[in-house]
Parts: C-alpha cells; structure tokens; sequence
C-alpha cells in the first residue's frame, strides 16, 4: 500500500503547473492562443520590439537562454523563438498577468526563477510582463533552431560533474596551519573570504569523533586515558589505523551503505513478505569493507559479481544490491508486466543515484528535464538487467574456518527463481526483451531496446567498448552487467570519474555532516554546487591513483588539519559563514539512531558482538544495530524515531528531526532502563562522588565539572530518599538514565 500511495502522490504533483506543462507533448499549431488582433496590434508589436531590443531580450539570455533554449532545455520552457516560447505554454502573448512565467518571476509559484540566482529587480519584471502584453515580439531568435530537449539529451554536456576528473595542484599556501592538501584547498578558500579556521581540538574530542566515524561506538575511559597520555607525534595516526583495522569498522559503515542501497529484506506492499535470505549482501558489506575491498571492484561486483567472479562467494552475495528494492507480491494478471517495468526502473534508478548521483530514472517517461539524460538512455539502461532476477543460490561460504554451503539471495541469469506469484499462472518472472515505452507506458511499446550506457559519459563509444573479454557460450549469463561495471569503474572513456567523485564526497559527508556537494545523490543540475569544486576533484583522483582504497581516504580526510578542527564558534565566524560551507571549525552532528543504541548498550556492557548471520525484529536483541531485520511494513520503533530511513529509495543523506518522542524514549523506554540498570552495576565501588566520575567518564569520555559533580550528588541523594527501599542503587541507575540522554552522549563535537 505504502508505494502505492506514493504513487498517488506523484500523480497529484504532476498537476502543478511548471511540472504538467512538462509532461505535455504538443506542437507550436496546437497551443497557440487563438488571439483576436486588435486595431493597435501593429503598434504594440513595434513598442514591444522596441522593449524587446532595449532590454527584455537581453534579460532573458542573460538569466534564462542557459537552461531554457541555449545549450539546454529544461522543463520544456524554450525560449530560443518566439514560437517555442509560446509552444512552451508559459506566456500567454497579450496578457501578462495570466502567464506563468510572471508567477515563476515574481516567486508567486515555485520554482522560483531564475533559478538559484537572486530575484530580477521590479523593474526588470514589469519590463517583461510589459513587453508580453504588448504580443512578445522577438526581432531574431536568442538562439539558434537545434537547441531542443530531444536533441540535447545526451550530448556532451559542459556541466561540471559531466567532465573528466582535472588533476589540480593545490594551492600554494604558507601556513604553519595547513598539514595536507586538503587543508590548502580549504585554507584558500578561507583566506578569500577573511575568515580563520579553527586551531585543532583537544585529544579528548578528537578520540571520541575518531571512535564514532569509524566504528559507530564510544572510547573506554581507559583507551581516552591512554591516547591522552601518549605523547608519541604519530599517536593520532596509529589510532586512526587501529579503528580501520577492527572489524567494528564495516558494520559502522556498511550501514551507511545499506541507506544508499535502499536494502530491506522484505518485498514490500501489502503482503510484505520476507526474503529470509537477503541479509547475505549485508553481511557481504560489512566483509568487503573490512577487508578494503578496492571500491572499483566493490561497486562491479554489485551490479555483476556472478558473471565478473562466479566462484567467489562474496561476489555472489554482492549482487543483492540488485534486489533490494520492493515488489510487490500479489498481482492481477493485468499487472504483471507494468510490475516488470518497475522492478527494473527501481534497478536503474538506484544504480544511477548510488553510484553516480544522477537521477536517470527522471527519463523513464521523457528526456530528462534538466540534466542531459535522454529516454533512449534510460530504456538503453535498462535494458542490461532484461532477463536478471532474484534466485537463490547455494554458496560455499566460509564459517569458522569451514567453508559450508549457504543458500544465498542473489540477483543473476539462468538461476534458481525465488518463488513468484506469477508461478503456474502462465506470466514470467522476467520478459525476454525491454521495450521503449511511450511515457513510460506498458501500452505504449516501441521497439525493443538494446542496452547500452548514457550516451554524455560514454566519450563517443558503443556499449561494445566495454564487453566482457571472454563470455562463455554455455554460460546463461548474458554479460551485459559486466559491461555496465566496466563503464560505469572506466575513468579514462567511461563513468569512472564521476562514480570517484560521488563516493569521495559520500566519505565526506559522513566525516563531516556535510558533503562537498550537499546533495549526496545528485550531481545533476538540481543538485547542489559543490563547495570546493576543486578539492573533491583532488580527492577523486587521489582515490582513483591509489587503487580505489577507501580505508587510505578515510585516514587522509581524518589526518587532515581541516578535519581535526575544534567545534568552537565566535559570533564573527558564524556571522560570516553561518553554514559552515567553508570549514571554518567541526560542526556538531547528532549520532544516527543506530548509533545511539549501540552506544547505550556498550556503554551499559551489555553488547553483544557477534558478526553476521540473519537479523532480527527483536528490540531487545543485544546485537549491533546493524543487525536488525529490515521488514518494510514492520521497522523498528527507536530506529524510526531517530530518523531511521523508510527503505523504498536511494537514500544519501538522512533527515535530522528533534521530536519529543526522542526524549520520551530517553526516559520511559524499558530498553533504555535496562541499559541504565546494567550501567549503574558496572560502576566500580567507591565514594559516590568517585563513581559518578565513572559514570561521567563512560558515558560522555570525560570527568564532571565541579558543578555537575555537586549537582548529581544532590540528585542521587534526592532520588534516593524518594525511592526509599531503593536506596542509592536504584537512585544511580536514574542517574545513568538521565546521562544516556544528555546532548553530549548523542553528538559529536
């Protein structure tokens, strides 16, 4: 039900305007106003020529030919002629005040234009609302006849994302500040604006973000002692090692990835039934992960790993990443091909946002309207996983030093089916042939399409440049994937430069809050711009130049003078960068849902850590929470407090609420209470102001103040004589309850 609303709701978005007059087809004949020509019609059209000449020509090739006629065309709003300006359906010639490009002007209606760029002056907007009353004339046209949405879509594009990675030096800074590249990329930056970076924050800050990065999980008070204490120069930096190095390290980020994978293990819909086998690709990220798997390759073996390295057992269970979507399980008959095309529209667009931040699947019905992605593009795309389904395979996996076979959900040609609702009812699981549709209707076939990559990141190649060396003529696979992953991994002809640039900037984000680019899935035009264009191009071309290793990133980003910064802000900074665009200081960010249970949980000695395996729907489970069973139609409650995605799309960037449910949960969870109770019950005996320090120190990785200390001693005094039989015992564990839910325990600074 729930993706079937959504539906709904694009239906109903398609009614806006700007959006509907995009998804409408029709010549300059069948739109034009029919309008009466009055008796001063000769001398308007010579005043607004006039005007036309004077101004409004130049205002609009100035903030509007870019997009709108030039070497684009966005949302079917060409102004190139005054035909395709009056096709386009967004003036009505005569009558300024009904036409809707002076709603989009005057910010009456959304998308405020132009866009991303200051509003133009009253002046500027009466000119041209005068100049459409007096008929629109143009006296030649702002461009010339080729630009159009078909004919642009997929040419080469001098948009920045689009181009080849630039390999530039950094800026030659003299600075005892700056200690890497990353920080003179940053410190130029700075510098230009008169704004100065933070100096570095203590080593009590810097173990706790290092710990929470890395592993997701807080420093002992022993280990913060010991790297405070440890006057070794490379201390920072062999820490660094030792959390890339444990194995708490993959799942911490394999569940970042499993947002962008948009991985559940339930098919979603009504029925929502479960795929007892899919936590396989969980466990293959976290493995792959640890193991630094090359992101090359990491990436290949999710959209090919069975044809690319058949006998591998990881490579196997790789190829979940392909079904992860939804879908639904009981269908009329009449559904079953449409609910085809969806799975594989589910398959393209995730691979397009995951991978290279780019909405391709926004072409399944038309040319894309504002980034150079054509429908033939998209149906291209799509047709690589024509005859790729989910099976069940049985796998050698290695356990406990055995390798013993597993039955594993895979995505591959030729396997074992997982069963279907369309079993014995005469339909397939998959159809030998994906056709180009008309509006992306199944009604509406054209000719079959052969698949084929995005013509603006394939250099002028065919798909045939990037075919498997060998294929096997017995094999049942088709190869196309791998074709795929060798277009999409290729830098020099192919996607491989973009596809560097969005996971560098992925790693950003995480370590900062913030990516490069702000809008981690898309590097399209409605995206955001990046901060540091210049920086992220560096870092993509240092991952590609160093085998595609994501631990060495990790370390280069973390060692850098930019990272270490403290979160302090004077006024004067925050007035001149309120954002923190420029990176001026650390920003504090909350810890993600998953985060803060596990935190509870070891901070209370309570976790457990054992490693892959199925997951579960227990809250109470004592494992990591990585491990919970993703059940579409059933989440898990705190998770979803705290934000927890809803695993139907590519998610790059979760959203950040503050709910008093949050608290609420804080304070009456049984779960948190029983957190708190194993708490208070490891605290080492002693003076109650000494195990309050303790308290203190496992929680937040510090020693209270004098005040907190006078004041939590007043508390469990308070709390003691309240709860009577009690006593201080049961008065302690409110005070470690009330300390899991301290800002301090939850954000990183």
């Amino acid at each position: 039900m729930l993706l079937r609303s959504f539906s709904l709701l694009v239906v109903a978005q398609l009614a806006s305007p700007l959006i509907w007059l995009s998804c409408v087809s029709a010549s300059a004949e069948e739109v034009a106003p029919q309008v009466e020509v009055s008796p001063q019609h000769a001398q308007e059209m010579k005043a607004g020529l006039a005007l036309f000449k004077e101004s409004v020509g130049q205002t609009l090739s100035a903030s509007c030919l870019n997009c709108h006629g030039g070497e684009s065309v966005k949302a079917d709003f060409d102004l190139a002629t005054r035909e395709k300006l009056i096709a386009s359906g967004y003036i009505e010639p005569g009558d300024a005040e009904n036409s809707y490009l002076l709603k989009l002007l005057r910010h009456e209606e959304e998308p405020h234009m132009p866009l991303r760029a200051d509003k133009l002056s009253d002046e500027t907007i009466a000119a041209i609302a005068k100049w459409i009353d007096l008929g629109a004339p143009f006296d030649k046209p702002l461009a010339g006849e080729e630009s159009t949405a078909a004919e642009t879509s997929g040419k080469p594009s001098d948009f920045w994302s689009l181009q080849p990675l630039a390999t530039a030096a950094p800026p030659a800074i003299e600075s005892d500040w700056a200690k890497s590249p990353i920080d003179q990329f940053v410190l130029d930056k700075l510098n230009e604006q008169g704004i100065a970076p933070n100096p570095t924050a203590d080593r009590r800050t810097l173990i706790r973000r290092a710990y929470f990065d890395l592993i997701g999980l807080p420093p002992t008070p022993a280990e913060v002692a010991a790297f405070v204490a440890d006057e070794d120069p490379s201390a920072y930096e062999k820490l660094i090692d030792r959390l890339l190095a444990s194995p708490q390290y993959g799942e911490r980020w394999a569940r970042h990835w499993m947002d962008v994978a948009r991985f559940a293990e339930s098919f979603g819909y009504e029925q929502d039934t479960d795929r007892k086998f899919a936590y396989h690709y969980r466990d293959f990220l976290i493995q792959a992960l640890n193991e630094d798997l090359p992101y090359d390759k990491f990436v290949a073996w999710q959209l090919a790993g069975d044809e690319i390295a058949p006998h591998n057992p990881l490579a196997q269970m790789a190829t979940g990443f392909l079904g992860a979507g939804a879908f639904p399980t009981q269908l009329t008959e009449a559904e079953f091909e449409q609910a085809r095309y969806d799975e594989l529209d589910d398959v393209v667009a995730t691979t397009g946002t995951a991978f290279l931040g780019l909405t391709i699947g926004c072409a399944r019905c038309h040319d894309h309207k504002f980034d150079p992605i054509s429908s033939a593009d998209y149906y291209r795309m799509a047709s690589t996983f024509t005859t790729t389904i989910r099976s069940l395979a049985e796998i050698d996996v290695p356990t406990d030093g055995e390798a013993k076979p597993v039955t594993v959900q895979v995505n591959t040609e030729g396997g074992k089916k997982i069963p279907h609702l369309a079993d014995g009812r005469g339909f397939p699981h998959f159809y030998t042939s994906t056709h180009f549709l008309t509006r992306g209707d199944v009604a509406q076939k054209g000719e079959v399409a052969e698949f084929g990559f995005p013509v603006v990141l394939s250099s002028g190649h065919q798909r045939d440049y990037w075919q498997a060396d060998e294929i096997s003529s017995e094999s049942q696979l088709s190869y196309r994937r791998t074709a795929l992953a060798n277009w999409i991994t290729d830098t020099e002809e192919g996607a491989g430069g973009l596809l560097a640039r969005v996971m560098v900037n992925r790693l950003w984000h995480h370590h900062f809050g913030r990516g490069i680019v702000a809008t981690p899935n898309d590097f399209g035009v409605q995206g955001e711009a990046p901060t540091h264009p210049q920086l992220l191009d560096w870092l993509a071309v240092d991952l590609v130049h160093n085998g595609w290793q994501l631990k060495r990133m990790h370390k280069r980003i973390m060692t850098s003078q930019t990272y270490m910064q403290s979160a302090a802000a004077t006024p004067e900074q925050l007035a001149a960068d309120p954002k923190n665009g420029l990176l001026w200081r650390h920003t504090p960010r909350r810890l993600e849902g998953e985060a803060v249970r596990d935190s509870m949980l070891a901070v209370s000695g309570q976790l457990d850590p054992t490693m892959f395996g199925p997951g579960t729907l227990d809250e109470g489970m004592k494992r990591r929470s990585v491990y919970f069973f993703i059940k579409r139609s059933k989440l898990i409650p705190t998770m979803m407090l705290f934000d927890w995605p809803e695993h139907l799309v590519s998610i790059g960037s979760r959203s950040e609420t503050t709910t008093a449910p949050q608290a609420l949960s804080m304070m009456n969870s049984p779960h948190t209470r029983s957190y708190a109770d194993s708490f208070a019950k490891s605290l080492p005996s002693g003076t109650l102001e000494e195990q309050i320090t303790a308290a203190y120190q496992k929680a937040v990785q510090r020693d209270p103040n004098a005040e907190e200390l006078k004041t939590a001693v007043a508390f469990v005094a308070a709390q003691a004589e309240r709860d009577g039989k009690g006593g201080q015992s049961a008065a302690l564990v409110d005070l470690c309850q009330a300390l899991f839910g301290l800002n301090e325990f939850i954000y990183i600074d």
